[in-house]
């Protein structure tokens, strides 16, 4: 397998999660695409699967709009647009790595949506 077939198989292995664990709010997703021990560097969540599938059935009006992902290694990396998370809309830039083709470990850094006419530069954030 090339590097950019695993860069490809592990962006579709995190997009598949994340769509079905927190979209479709299926806990089972956790058994097939995460691995325990997992490693959460969230400041908002602990170490282990249990944090998730705590919180999530709790997500109300949650959408998960990734607007941009790659794949360097083991690591995957997804640009978002949330909704549900908190207050208002969310731009999330989140980071996992992969081992053995489940996710083990994740790095995540969330920022309130600023509308383009709001920002210094004119530009959107997503």
């Amino acid at each position: 397998m090339t590097d950019n077939d695993q860069a490809r198989r592990n962006i579709d292995i995190v997009t598949t999660a994340m769509r079905e664990l927190f979209v479709e709010k299926d806990l089972t997703a956790l058994d097939r695409y995460w691995a325990e021990p997992y490693v959460q560097h969230s400041p908002q969540l602990p170490d282990g699967l249990g944090a998730l599938r705590a919180a999530v059935p709790g997500l109300e009006g949650f959408s998960w709009e990734p607007q941009r992902v790659a794949a360097q290694g083991d690591l995957v990396f997804t640009h978002s647009l949330v909704h549900g998370w908190g207050p208002g809309p969310t731009v999330i830039v989140d980071i996992f790595r992969l081992e053995n083709g489940r996710i083990v470990e994740h790095w995540d850094v969330v920022q309130d949506l600023v509308r383009p006419e709001a920002t210094a530069s004119g530009n959107s954030m997503v």
